[in-house]
Protein backbone atom coordinates (compact mmCIF):
# COMPACT_ATOMS: atom_id res chain seq x y z
CA UNK A 1 0.00 0.00 0.00
CA UNK A 2 1.35 3.44 -0.93
CA UNK A 3 2.11 5.88 1.87
CA UNK A 4 1.67 9.64 1.57
CA UNK A 5 3.37 11.76 4.22
CA UNK A 6 2.03 15.15 5.35
CA UNK A 7 5.10 17.14 6.38
CA UNK A 8 5.44 20.75 7.45
CA UNK A 9 6.25 23.19 10.23
CA UNK A 10 4.15 23.06 13.42
CA UNK A 11 0.80 24.92 13.47
CA UNK A 12 0.33 25.28 9.72
CA UNK A 13 -2.96 23.41 9.36
CA UNK A 14 -1.67 19.87 8.73
CA UNK A 15 -4.38 18.39 10.97
CA UNK A 16 -7.09 20.11 8.93
CA UNK A 17 -5.42 18.74 5.79
CA UNK A 18 -5.31 15.27 7.26
CA UNK A 19 -9.01 15.40 8.16
CA UNK A 20 -9.90 16.66 4.69
CA UNK A 21 -8.07 13.77 3.07
CA UNK A 22 -9.13 10.94 5.37
CA UNK A 23 -12.28 11.98 7.25
CA UNK A 24 -12.34 11.43 11.01
CA UNK A 25 -11.91 7.65 11.03
CA UNK A 26 -8.25 7.77 11.96
CA UNK A 27 -5.81 6.01 14.24
CA UNK A 28 -3.50 7.86 16.62
CA UNK A 29 -0.36 5.84 17.37
CA UNK A 30 2.91 6.23 19.18
CA UNK A 31 6.00 5.72 17.08
CA UNK A 32 7.59 2.39 18.14
CA UNK A 33 9.66 2.79 21.28
CA UNK A 34 8.65 6.43 21.85
CA UNK A 35 5.82 8.59 23.17
CA UNK A 36 5.77 10.72 20.01
CA UNK A 37 2.27 10.55 18.51
CA UNK A 38 1.35 10.61 14.84
CA UNK A 39 -1.92 10.08 12.96
CA UNK A 40 -2.62 7.68 10.15
CA UNK A 41 -5.67 7.18 7.99
CA UNK A 42 -6.69 5.98 4.56
CA UNK A 43 -8.14 7.44 1.37
CA UNK A 44 -8.96 6.08 -2.07
CA UNK A 45 -7.05 7.42 -5.06
CA UNK A 46 -8.18 6.06 -8.43
CA UNK A 47 -9.96 3.22 -6.57
CA UNK A 48 -6.71 2.25 -4.81
CA UNK A 49 -6.41 2.46 -1.04
CA UNK A 50 -3.59 4.75 0.10
CA UNK A 51 -2.30 5.32 3.61
CA UNK A 52 -2.00 8.95 4.77
CA UNK A 53 0.42 9.71 7.63
CA UNK A 54 0.43 13.04 9.46
CA UNK A 55 4.07 13.41 10.47
CA UNK A 56 4.78 15.44 13.66
CA UNK A 57 5.42 19.10 12.87
CA UNK A 58 9.08 19.99 12.32
CA UNK A 59 11.16 22.96 11.18
CA UNK A 60 14.17 21.03 9.91
CA UNK A 61 15.44 17.56 9.02
CA UNK A 62 18.50 18.27 11.16
CA UNK A 63 17.14 16.68 14.37
CA UNK A 64 17.04 18.93 17.42
CA UNK A 65 14.47 16.92 19.39
CA UNK A 66 12.81 13.50 19.49
CA UNK A 67 9.95 14.60 17.18
CA UNK A 68 12.46 15.75 14.56
CA UNK A 69 14.25 12.40 14.73
CA UNK A 70 10.98 10.47 14.31
CA UNK A 71 9.88 12.64 11.38
CA UNK A 72 13.22 12.07 9.67
CA UNK A 73 12.92 8.30 10.14
CA UNK A 74 9.37 8.31 8.74
CA UNK A 75 10.64 9.84 5.50
CA UNK A 76 11.98 6.43 4.53
CA UNK A 77 8.40 5.04 4.52
CA UNK A 78 6.90 7.58 2.13
CA UNK A 79 6.23 7.18 -1.57
CA UNK A 80 5.02 10.81 -1.82
CA UNK A 81 5.37 13.91 0.38
CA UNK A 82 2.77 16.64 0.68
CA UNK A 83 4.75 19.56 2.00
CA UNK A 84 2.25 21.84 3.74
CA UNK A 85 3.57 25.41 3.72
CA UNK A 86 2.25 28.51 5.47
CA UNK A 87 1.73 31.07 2.70
CA UNK A 88 1.94 33.90 5.24
CA UNK A 89 5.46 32.76 6.26
CA UNK A 90 6.89 31.43 3.02
CA UNK A 91 10.50 32.38 3.77
CA UNK A 92 10.59 30.43 7.05
CA UNK A 93 8.80 27.37 5.60
CA UNK A 94 11.00 27.06 2.50
CA UNK A 95 13.96 25.84 4.53
CA UNK A 96 12.21 22.51 5.21
CA UNK A 97 10.98 22.38 1.60
CA UNK A 98 14.54 22.58 0.21
CA UNK A 99 15.64 19.88 2.62
CA UNK A 100 12.83 17.59 1.44
CA UNK A 101 13.87 18.14 -2.20
CA UNK A 102 17.30 16.74 -1.33
CA UNK A 103 15.83 13.38 -0.25
CA UNK A 104 15.01 11.89 -3.69
CA UNK A 105 11.29 11.46 -2.81
CA UNK A 106 8.43 12.92 -4.94
CA UNK A 107 7.17 16.18 -3.39
CA UNK A 108 4.15 18.40 -3.97
CA UNK A 109 3.51 21.63 -2.10
CA UNK A 110 0.27 22.86 -0.54
CA UNK A 111 0.45 26.62 -0.03
CA UNK A 112 -1.90 26.76 2.94
CA UNK A 113 -3.59 29.82 4.52
CA UNK A 114 -3.90 31.26 1.02
CA UNK A 115 -6.83 33.41 2.11
CA UNK A 116 -4.91 34.89 5.03
CA UNK A 117 -1.98 35.67 2.77
CA UNK A 118 -4.28 37.61 0.42
CA UNK A 119 -5.86 39.46 3.34
CA UNK A 120 -2.40 40.49 4.54
CA UNK A 121 -1.52 41.75 1.08
CA UNK A 122 1.00 38.95 0.44
CA UNK A 123 1.09 38.06 -3.24
CA UNK A 124 2.89 34.85 -4.18
CA UNK A 125 3.47 33.88 -7.81
CA UNK A 126 2.99 30.19 -7.07
CA UNK A 127 3.32 29.22 -10.74
CA UNK A 128 6.79 30.78 -10.91
CA UNK A 129 7.64 29.13 -7.58
CA UNK A 130 6.57 25.77 -9.04
CA UNK A 131 8.91 26.30 -12.01
CA UNK A 132 11.84 27.25 -9.79
CA UNK A 133 11.41 24.24 -7.49
CA UNK A 134 10.18 21.95 -10.31
CA UNK A 135 7.31 20.57 -8.21
CA UNK A 136 3.48 20.88 -8.38
CA UNK A 137 2.24 23.70 -6.10
CA UNK A 138 -1.42 24.32 -5.23
CA UNK A 139 -2.78 27.21 -3.11
CA UNK A 140 -5.06 25.79 -0.40
CA UNK A 141 -7.32 26.69 2.50
CA UNK A 142 -7.42 23.46 4.50
CA UNK A 143 -10.08 24.58 6.95
CA UNK A 144 -12.60 25.06 4.14
CA UNK A 145 -11.27 22.44 1.72
CA UNK A 146 -10.38 24.94 -1.00
CA UNK A 147 -7.71 23.55 -3.34
CA UNK A 148 -7.75 20.05 -1.82
CA UNK A 149 -9.37 18.43 -4.84
CA UNK A 150 -6.88 20.07 -7.21
CA UNK A 151 -4.03 19.03 -4.92
CA UNK A 152 -5.11 15.37 -5.06
CA UNK A 153 -5.22 15.55 -8.86
CA UNK A 154 -1.50 16.52 -8.92
CA UNK A 155 -0.32 13.39 -7.08
CA UNK A 156 0.53 11.65 -10.36
CA UNK A 157 2.62 14.65 -11.52
CA UNK A 158 5.02 14.52 -8.56
CA UNK A 159 8.57 13.40 -9.25
CA UNK A 160 11.67 12.77 -7.17
CA UNK A 161 14.60 15.21 -6.93
CA UNK A 162 18.07 14.95 -5.50
CA UNK A 163 19.18 18.55 -5.32
CA UNK A 164 21.70 20.16 -2.99
CA UNK A 165 21.14 23.78 -2.01
CA UNK A 166 22.91 26.58 -0.22
CA UNK A 167 19.55 26.94 1.51
CA UNK A 168 19.33 30.46 2.92
CA UNK A 169 20.96 31.95 -0.16
CA UNK A 170 18.50 30.06 -2.39
CA UNK A 171 15.56 31.10 -0.22
CA UNK A 172 16.54 34.76 -0.53
CA UNK A 173 16.64 34.46 -4.32
CA UNK A 174 13.25 32.72 -4.43
CA UNK A 175 11.49 35.24 -2.21
CA UNK A 176 12.70 38.15 -4.36
CA UNK A 177 11.28 36.49 -7.48
CA UNK A 178 7.92 35.21 -6.27
CA UNK A 179 6.67 37.29 -3.32
CA UNK A 180 5.40 40.87 -3.02
CA UNK A 181 3.77 42.46 0.01
CA UNK A 182 1.26 45.29 -0.40
CA UNK A 183 -0.95 45.91 2.66
CA UNK A 184 -4.67 46.17 1.81
CA UNK A 185 -8.08 46.15 3.46
CA UNK A 186 -10.61 43.33 3.21
CA UNK A 187 -13.51 43.74 0.82
CA UNK A 188 -17.04 43.18 2.13
CA UNK A 189 -17.30 39.81 0.39
CA UNK A 190 -13.95 38.71 1.84
CA UNK A 191 -15.15 39.64 5.32
CA UNK A 192 -18.32 37.63 4.74
CA UNK A 193 -16.23 34.69 3.51
CA UNK A 194 -14.30 34.75 6.77
CA UNK A 195 -17.36 35.20 8.98
CA UNK A 196 -19.32 32.38 7.30
CA UNK A 197 -16.61 29.74 7.73
CA UNK A 198 -15.78 30.31 11.42
CA UNK A 199 -18.16 28.57 13.85
CA UNK A 200 -18.56 31.54 16.20
CA UNK A 201 -19.95 33.78 13.46
CA UNK A 202 -20.76 31.15 10.83
CA UNK A 203 -23.42 29.30 12.83
CA UNK A 204 -25.56 32.40 13.63
CA UNK A 205 -25.16 33.48 10.00
CA UNK A 206 -26.25 30.01 8.85
CA UNK A 207 -29.37 30.21 11.04
CA UNK A 208 -30.29 33.57 9.49
CA UNK A 209 -29.63 32.37 5.93
CA UNK A 210 -31.63 29.16 6.41
CA UNK A 211 -34.52 30.96 8.11
CA UNK A 212 -34.77 33.41 5.21
CA UNK A 213 -34.44 30.54 2.71
CA UNK A 214 -37.26 28.54 4.32
CA UNK A 215 -39.50 31.62 4.41
CA UNK A 216 -38.88 32.25 0.70
CA UNK A 217 -39.54 28.58 -0.13
CA UNK A 218 -42.81 28.62 1.78
CA UNK A 219 -43.83 31.94 0.22
CA UNK A 220 -43.13 30.76 -3.33
CA UNK A 221 -44.62 27.29 -2.75
CA UNK A 222 -47.85 28.52 -1.17
CA UNK A 223 -48.41 31.17 -3.82
CA UNK A 224 -47.80 28.70 -6.64
CA UNK A 225 -50.39 26.38 -5.09
CA UNK A 226 -52.96 29.13 -4.43
CA UNK A 227 -52.62 31.09 -7.67
CA UNK A 228 -51.50 28.52 -10.24
CA UNK A 229 -52.09 24.87 -9.41
CA UNK A 230 -55.38 25.11 -7.51
CA UNK A 231 -56.99 27.20 -10.30
CA UNK A 232 -55.70 24.67 -12.87
CA UNK A 233 -57.21 21.78 -10.93
CA UNK A 234 -60.45 23.75 -10.57
CA UNK A 235 -60.59 23.78 -14.37
CA UNK A 236 -59.74 20.06 -14.41
CA UNK A 237 -62.40 19.12 -11.83
CA UNK A 238 -65.47 19.11 -14.16
CA UNK A 239 -63.70 16.69 -16.48
CA UNK A 240 -63.00 14.26 -13.63
CA UNK A 241 -66.58 14.63 -12.31
CA UNK A 242 -67.93 13.79 -15.75
CA UNK A 243 -65.69 10.71 -15.92
CA UNK A 244 -66.86 9.72 -12.42
CA UNK A 245 -70.49 9.83 -13.59
CA UNK A 246 -69.69 7.74 -16.65
CA UNK A 247 -67.85 5.09 -14.63
CA UNK A 248 -70.56 4.94 -11.98
CA UNK A 249 -69.11 2.78 -9.22
CA UNK A 250 -66.99 -0.31 -8.92
CA UNK A 251 -63.34 -1.32 -9.12
CA UNK A 252 -62.37 0.86 -12.12
CA UNK A 253 -63.99 3.92 -10.55
CA UNK A 254 -62.14 3.28 -7.29
CA UNK A 255 -58.83 2.97 -9.10
CA UNK A 256 -59.16 5.99 -11.40
CA UNK A 257 -61.35 8.38 -9.38
CA UNK A 258 -61.25 6.91 -5.87
CA UNK A 259 -63.67 7.59 -3.04
CA UNK A 260 -66.22 10.41 -3.26
CA UNK A 261 -67.47 12.30 -0.21
CA UNK A 262 -71.20 13.05 -0.42
CA UNK A 263 -70.82 12.70 -4.16
CA UNK A 264 -67.92 15.19 -4.26
CA UNK A 265 -64.36 14.51 -5.36
CA UNK A 266 -61.62 15.50 -2.90
CA UNK A 267 -58.29 15.73 -4.72
CA UNK A 268 -56.38 15.06 -1.49
CA UNK A 269 -58.38 12.20 0.01
CA UNK A 270 -60.16 10.46 -2.88
CA UNK A 271 -57.00 8.41 -3.65
CA UNK A 272 -57.74 7.82 -7.33
CA UNK A 273 -55.00 7.86 -9.94
CA UNK A 274 -56.62 10.78 -11.77
CA UNK A 275 -57.40 12.66 -8.55
CA UNK A 276 -54.96 12.25 -5.67
CA UNK A 277 -52.42 10.55 -7.95
CA UNK A 278 -52.07 13.76 -9.97
CA UNK A 279 -52.91 16.40 -7.37
CA UNK A 280 -50.47 15.37 -4.63
CA UNK A 281 -47.26 15.25 -6.71
CA UNK A 282 -48.16 18.16 -9.01
CA UNK A 283 -50.09 20.61 -6.84
CA UNK A 284 -48.75 19.82 -3.37
CA UNK A 285 -45.18 18.60 -3.85
CA UNK A 286 -43.96 20.20 -7.07
CA UNK A 287 -44.39 23.87 -5.99
CA UNK A 288 -42.25 23.37 -2.88
CA UNK A 289 -39.70 21.32 -4.81
CA UNK A 290 -39.46 24.09 -7.43
CA UNK A 291 -38.98 26.75 -4.74
CA UNK A 292 -36.43 24.69 -2.86
CA UNK A 293 -34.36 23.89 -5.94
CA UNK A 294 -34.38 27.57 -6.87
CA UNK A 295 -33.04 28.63 -3.46
CA UNK A 296 -30.61 25.71 -3.44
CA UNK A 297 -29.18 26.90 -6.77
CA UNK A 298 -28.74 30.43 -5.42
CA UNK A 299 -26.94 29.11 -2.31
CA UNK A 300 -24.69 26.92 -4.48
CA UNK A 301 -23.82 29.48 -7.15
CA UNK A 302 -23.25 32.28 -4.65
CA UNK A 303 -20.58 30.14 -2.99
CA UNK A 304 -22.44 29.77 0.31
CA UNK A 305 -23.48 26.11 0.22
CA UNK A 306 -19.94 24.67 0.27
CA UNK A 307 -19.23 26.85 3.28
CA UNK A 308 -22.37 25.56 4.98
CA UNK A 309 -21.26 22.00 4.25
CA UNK A 310 -17.83 22.77 5.71
CA UNK A 311 -19.41 24.33 8.79
CA UNK A 312 -21.42 21.16 9.43
CA UNK A 313 -18.69 18.72 8.39
CA UNK A 314 -17.56 17.76 11.90
CA UNK A 315 -21.15 17.26 13.11
CA UNK A 316 -22.04 15.15 10.09
CA UNK A 317 -18.95 12.98 10.52
CA UNK A 318 -20.04 12.13 14.06
CA UNK A 319 -23.32 10.88 12.58
CA UNK A 320 -21.58 8.75 9.95
CA UNK A 321 -21.76 11.21 7.03
CA UNK A 322 -19.75 14.16 5.76
CA UNK A 323 -20.58 17.83 5.30
CA UNK A 324 -22.36 17.45 1.96
CA UNK A 325 -25.08 15.44 3.74
CA UNK A 326 -26.49 18.78 4.86
CA UNK A 327 -27.90 19.16 1.32
CA UNK A 328 -30.34 16.20 1.50
CA UNK A 329 -31.36 17.37 4.97
CA UNK A 330 -32.13 20.87 3.70
CA UNK A 331 -33.99 19.57 0.66
CA UNK A 332 -36.12 17.37 2.91
CA UNK A 333 -37.55 20.43 4.64
CA UNK A 334 -39.08 21.24 1.26
CA UNK A 335 -40.07 17.64 0.49
CA UNK A 336 -38.55 14.33 1.60
CA UNK A 337 -38.74 12.96 -1.97
CA UNK A 338 -36.00 15.17 -3.53
CA UNK A 339 -34.13 14.93 -0.21
CA UNK A 340 -33.96 11.14 -0.57
CA UNK A 341 -32.99 11.41 -4.25
CA UNK A 342 -30.17 13.84 -3.46
CA UNK A 343 -28.43 11.38 -1.11
CA UNK A 344 -26.74 10.14 -4.29
CA UNK A 345 -24.10 12.81 -3.71
CA UNK A 346 -22.85 10.66 -0.80
CA UNK A 347 -20.27 8.13 -1.96
CA UNK A 348 -20.98 5.04 0.12
CA UNK A 349 -24.05 2.89 0.64
CA UNK A 350 -23.60 3.25 4.40
CA UNK A 351 -23.75 7.05 4.26
CA UNK A 352 -26.83 6.97 2.03
CA UNK A 353 -28.59 4.58 4.41
CA UNK A 354 -27.89 6.81 7.42
CA UNK A 355 -28.91 9.98 5.56
CA UNK A 356 -32.18 8.61 4.12
CA UNK A 357 -33.19 7.04 7.43
CA UNK A 358 -32.54 10.22 9.40
CA UNK A 359 -34.30 12.53 6.96
CA UNK A 360 -37.33 10.20 6.75
CA UNK A 361 -37.58 10.03 10.55
CA UNK A 362 -36.68 13.46 11.86
CA UNK A 363 -37.27 16.04 9.12
CA UNK A 364 -40.83 17.20 8.40
CA UNK A 365 -41.59 18.63 4.97
CA UNK A 366 -42.65 22.25 4.47
CA UNK A 367 -46.32 21.35 3.98
CA UNK A 368 -46.32 19.39 7.24
CA UNK A 369 -44.61 22.24 9.10
CA UNK A 370 -47.29 24.62 7.85
CA UNK A 371 -50.07 22.31 9.12
CA UNK A 372 -48.37 21.83 12.51
CA UNK A 373 -48.03 25.60 12.85
CA UNK A 374 -51.73 26.09 12.17
CA UNK A 375 -52.79 23.27 14.47
CA UNK A 376 -50.67 24.32 17.47
CA UNK A 377 -50.72 28.05 16.89
CA UNK A 378 -53.24 28.55 19.70
CA UNK A 379 -50.69 27.29 22.24
CA UNK A 380 -47.99 29.75 21.23
CA UNK A 381 -44.33 28.93 20.49
CA UNK A 382 -43.98 26.48 23.42
CA UNK A 383 -45.58 23.50 21.67
CA UNK A 384 -43.81 24.26 18.40
CA UNK A 385 -40.49 24.46 20.27
CA UNK A 386 -41.03 21.07 21.99
CA UNK A 387 -41.76 19.36 18.67
CA UNK A 388 -38.67 20.61 16.86
CA UNK A 389 -36.28 20.25 19.79
CA UNK A 390 -37.48 16.64 20.13
CA UNK A 391 -36.95 15.97 16.42
CA UNK A 392 -33.49 17.57 16.55
CA UNK A 393 -32.51 15.36 19.50
CA UNK A 394 -33.89 12.31 17.68
CA UNK A 395 -31.85 13.22 14.59
CA UNK A 396 -28.64 13.53 16.63
CA UNK A 397 -29.08 10.56 19.00
CA UNK A 398 -30.33 8.20 16.32
CA UNK A 399 -27.51 9.26 14.01
CA UNK A 400 -24.93 8.52 16.71
CA UNK A 401 -26.48 5.11 17.38
CA UNK A 402 -26.72 4.07 13.71
CA UNK A 403 -23.15 5.30 13.11
CA UNK A 404 -21.92 3.04 15.93
CA UNK A 405 -23.98 0.00 14.95
CA UNK A 406 -23.34 -0.07 11.20
CA UNK A 407 -19.81 -1.04 10.24
CA UNK A 408 -17.82 1.06 7.83
CA UNK A 409 -15.99 4.36 7.57
CA UNK A 410 -16.95 7.86 6.55
CA UNK A 411 -14.63 8.94 3.72
CA UNK A 412 -13.91 12.61 3.22
CA UNK A 413 -15.21 14.48 0.21
CA UNK A 414 -13.41 17.24 -1.66
CA UNK A 415 -15.21 20.53 -2.11
CA UNK A 416 -13.94 23.46 -4.10
CA UNK A 417 -14.92 26.63 -2.25
CA UNK A 418 -15.07 29.58 -4.59
CA UNK A 419 -15.21 33.24 -3.53
CA UNK A 420 -18.65 34.77 -3.02
CA UNK A 421 -20.22 35.94 -6.25
CA UNK A 422 -23.62 36.84 -7.68
CA UNK A 423 -25.36 33.85 -9.33
CA UNK A 424 -25.56 33.91 -13.12
CA UNK A 425 -29.21 33.88 -14.19
CA UNK A 426 -28.87 31.59 -17.23
CA UNK A 427 -26.76 29.07 -15.31
CA UNK A 428 -29.22 29.15 -12.42
CA UNK A 429 -32.18 28.62 -14.76
CA UNK A 430 -30.47 25.73 -16.56
CA UNK A 431 -29.62 24.00 -13.28
CA UNK A 432 -33.19 24.50 -12.03
CA UNK A 433 -34.63 22.98 -15.21
CA UNK A 434 -32.31 19.97 -15.06
CA UNK A 435 -33.28 19.27 -11.44
CA UNK A 436 -36.99 19.75 -12.07
CA UNK A 437 -36.82 17.46 -15.09
CA UNK A 438 -35.13 14.84 -12.94
CA UNK A 439 -37.83 15.16 -10.29
CA UNK A 440 -40.63 14.95 -12.85
CA UNK A 441 -39.21 11.86 -14.54
CA UNK A 442 -37.91 9.99 -11.47
CA UNK A 443 -40.02 10.94 -8.46
CA UNK A 444 -43.53 11.64 -9.76
CA UNK A 445 -44.01 8.25 -11.49
CA UNK A 446 -43.14 6.55 -8.20
CA UNK A 447 -45.60 8.72 -6.26
CA UNK A 448 -48.23 7.81 -8.86
CA UNK A 449 -47.40 4.13 -8.42
CA UNK A 450 -47.58 4.49 -4.63
CA UNK A 451 -51.08 5.99 -4.79
CA UNK A 452 -52.18 3.05 -6.94
CA UNK A 453 -50.73 0.58 -4.43
CA UNK A 454 -52.37 2.21 -1.41
CA UNK A 455 -55.66 2.49 -3.28
CA UNK A 456 -55.64 -1.27 -3.88
CA UNK A 457 -54.86 -1.86 -0.19
CA UNK A 458 -57.87 0.28 0.74
CA UNK A 459 -60.13 -1.62 -1.67
CA UNK A 460 -58.98 -4.95 -0.24
CA UNK A 461 -59.63 -3.75 3.33
CA UNK A 462 -56.00 -4.17 4.42
CA UNK A 463 -55.71 -0.56 5.62
CA UNK A 464 -58.82 -0.91 7.80
CA UNK A 465 -57.44 -4.15 9.24
CA UNK A 466 -54.17 -2.39 10.15
CA UNK A 467 -56.18 0.34 11.88
CA UNK A 468 -57.90 -2.21 14.10
CA UNK A 469 -54.79 -4.12 15.19
CA UNK A 470 -52.74 -0.96 15.92
CA UNK A 471 -55.44 0.76 18.01
CA UNK A 472 -54.21 -0.68 21.37
CA UNK A 473 -50.68 0.60 20.73
CA UNK A 474 -51.96 4.05 19.85
CA UNK A 475 -54.10 4.35 22.97
CA UNK A 476 -51.90 2.67 25.60
CA UNK A 477 -48.35 3.59 24.56
CA UNK A 478 -48.92 6.95 22.87
CA UNK A 479 -51.87 8.13 24.96
CA UNK A 480 -53.96 9.07 21.93
CA UNK A 481 -57.64 8.28 21.35
CA UNK A 482 -58.37 5.31 19.08
CA UNK A 483 -59.80 7.71 16.49
CA UNK A 484 -56.24 8.96 15.91
CA UNK A 485 -55.43 5.65 14.19
CA UNK A 486 -57.11 6.92 11.02
CA UNK A 487 -54.76 9.91 11.02
CA UNK A 488 -51.69 7.70 11.46
CA UNK A 489 -52.80 5.49 8.57
CA UNK A 490 -53.39 8.57 6.43
CA UNK A 491 -49.85 9.71 7.32
CA UNK A 492 -48.54 6.97 5.07
CA UNK A 493 -50.30 8.74 2.21
CA UNK A 494 -49.70 12.35 3.06
CA UNK A 495 -48.30 13.73 6.35
CA UNK A 496 -49.84 17.22 6.22
CA UNK A 497 -53.29 15.76 5.47
CA UNK A 498 -52.89 13.37 8.40
CA UNK A 499 -52.14 16.25 10.76
CA UNK A 500 -55.20 18.08 9.46
CA UNK A 501 -57.28 15.00 10.37
CA UNK A 502 -56.32 15.54 14.03
CA UNK A 503 -58.28 18.80 14.15
CA UNK A 504 -61.78 17.38 14.72
CA UNK A 505 -60.56 15.04 17.50
CA UNK A 506 -60.29 17.91 20.03
CA UNK A 507 -56.90 16.75 21.30
CA UNK A 508 -55.11 18.64 24.08
CA UNK A 509 -51.67 20.19 23.61
CA UNK A 510 -49.83 17.10 24.90
CA UNK A 511 -51.69 14.79 22.51
CA UNK A 512 -51.19 17.13 19.56
CA UNK A 513 -47.43 17.29 20.23
CA UNK A 514 -47.16 13.49 20.48
CA UNK A 515 -49.28 12.92 17.39
CA UNK A 516 -47.30 15.46 15.35
CA UNK A 517 -43.95 13.94 16.34
CA UNK A 518 -45.07 10.34 15.80
CA UNK A 519 -46.55 11.25 12.41
CA UNK A 520 -43.20 12.73 11.41
CA UNK A 521 -41.17 9.76 12.62
CA UNK A 522 -43.09 6.53 12.26
CA UNK A 523 -43.19 6.11 8.49
CA UNK A 524 -42.49 8.26 5.42
CA UNK A 525 -45.27 9.31 3.11
CA UNK A 526 -45.90 7.00 0.17
CA UNK A 527 -43.85 9.11 -2.25
CA UNK A 528 -40.79 9.03 -0.01
CA UNK A 529 -41.32 5.34 0.76
CA UNK A 530 -41.31 4.41 -2.92
CA UNK A 531 -38.20 6.50 -3.58
CA UNK A 532 -36.45 4.90 -0.57
CA UNK A 533 -37.28 1.50 -2.05
CA UNK A 534 -35.70 2.62 -5.32
CA UNK A 535 -32.60 4.09 -3.66
CA UNK A 536 -31.93 1.57 -0.87
CA UNK A 537 -33.29 -1.73 -2.10
CA UNK A 538 -35.63 -4.04 -0.22
CA UNK A 539 -33.20 -5.17 2.53
CA UNK A 540 -32.02 -1.73 3.61
CA UNK A 541 -35.55 -0.35 3.30
CA UNK A 542 -36.74 -3.07 5.70
CA UNK A 543 -34.00 -2.09 8.17
CA UNK A 544 -34.81 1.59 7.82
CA UNK A 545 -38.53 0.95 8.30
CA UNK A 546 -37.89 -1.10 11.44
CA UNK A 547 -35.81 1.78 12.87
CA UNK A 548 -38.60 4.26 12.05
CA UNK A 549 -41.35 2.27 13.72
CA UNK A 550 -39.32 1.33 16.81
CA UNK A 551 -37.93 4.85 17.39
CA UNK A 552 -41.34 6.51 16.92
CA UNK A 553 -42.93 4.23 19.51
CA UNK A 554 -40.08 4.80 21.97
CA UNK A 555 -40.09 8.58 21.55
CA UNK A 556 -43.91 8.80 21.56
CA UNK A 557 -44.10 6.62 24.68
CA UNK A 558 -41.45 8.68 26.49
CA UNK A 559 -43.22 11.93 25.62
CA UNK A 560 -46.47 10.45 26.91
CA UNK A 561 -44.76 9.79 30.26
CA UNK A 562 -42.76 13.04 30.45
CA UNK A 563 -45.40 15.52 29.30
Amino acid sequence: MKKILLIGNPNIGKSAFFTRLTGVDVIISNYPGTTVEYKKGKMKINKQLTKIIDVPGIYTLEPTCKADKIATKMLKQGSLIINVVDATNLERNLYLTLQLLEKNIPVIMALNFWDEAKHKGIKIDYKKLAKILDIPIIPTIAISGQGIKELVSTFKKAKAHHYHYDKWHKIGQIIKQVQKITPRKHTLFEKLEDYSIKPLTGIPLAIVVLAISFWIVRFIGENLIDYLFNPLFDLYLPLVEKLSQVLGSGFLHNILIGITFNGQIDFIQSMGLLTTGLYVPLAMVLPYVFAFYLILGVLEDSGYLPRLATLFDNIMHKLGMHGLAIIPMLLSFGCNVPGALSTRILETKRQRFIATTLLAIAIPCMAQIAMVTGLLGQYGPKAFFIIFITLLLVWIILGLIIHKLIKGTTPETFMEISPYRFPHFKTLAKKLWMRMRGFLTEAIPFVFLGVLLVNILYILGIIDFLSIITAPIVTHILGLPKEAVASLVAGFLRKDVAIGMLLPLNLNMKQLIIASIVLTMYFPCIGTFIVLFKELGIKDLAKSTAIMIFSSLVVGGLLNLIL
